[in-house]
């Protein structure tokens, strides 16, 4: 695997971007999740659409692109079964794994790891591949990670407990407190996906030292 320079996070500049990017997806991602709702029942289409609302959304937010109301249907997703569940099987024994050792090793394996999936399906990489990046890219960063989730959760339970204060309305802004969260979350780890990745997929020309320049060919007055 290639060397990858090592981002760093700057925890207001993740939060801000992740909630503008939340916000201006909002419609896409409310009918993406309904759709995955209403068809999770279905045996094998409920894979590929769990993908595409894992993974999907978050890379094509990530990179600024459109997202499509049907994006979870894509049928490319379900091409990607084997990897994803593989991927996710490796990081969910690794982060049990370090459970055991007193919950804190189990905490920092998940945000090393945390990139793995969008990783193995939106790069291409194989699970192995996938782990190995995600702990390189996220090395020096996980504390920053870690401190934006945990300002966001604790705004968004903070302004929940608040609207359970409120007679009359408190069950509707309390939804719509819960609804915002689900857009923030995925609009963060997109914005962290965003940054921790940016020039992975340079073009390989701009990777490789440039070619020495031809030597002039000899004319007659260099003729011996």
């Amino acid at each position: 695997m290639s060397t990858v320079a090592v981002k760093t996070l700057s925890i207001d500049g993740t939060i801000k971007e992740g909630i503008a990017i939340g916000t201006k997806n909002i419609v896409p991602i409310i009918v993406n999740v309904l759709l995955w709702a209403l068809t999770c029942w279905i045996p094998y289409l409920n894979v590929g659409t769990t993908i595409g609302l894992m993974v999907g959304i978050v890379s094509k937010a990530a990179k600024g692109e459109m997202i499509p109301m049907t994006e979870i249907f894509d049928p490319k997703y379900r091409k990607y079964m084997g990897e994803f569940f593989l991927t996710n099987g490796l990081v969910m024994m690794g982060v049990y794994a370090g459970l055991l050792f007193f919950i804190a090793p189990g905490i920092v394996i998940a945000f090393a790891w945390s990139l793995a999936v969008l990783l193995a399906v939106d790069k291409g990489k194989n699970p192995s591949e996938a782990l190995t990046l995600s702990n390189h890219l996220t090395y020096g960063n996980k504390l920053s990670m870690f401190v934006v989730y945990l300002i966001v959760g604790l705004a968004l339970f903070i302004a929940m407990f608040v609207f359970s204060l409120i007679p009359g309305v408190k069950y509707l802004l309390m939804f719509a407190t819960y609804v915002f969260g689900i857009f923030v979350m995925l609009g963060l780890q997109a914005s962290i996906y965003k940054q921790l990745t940016a020039g992975l997929d340079g073009d390989a020309s701009a990777q490789q030292p440039p070619l020495p320049e031809p030597l002039p060919e000899p004319t007659s007055n260099d003729a011996p």
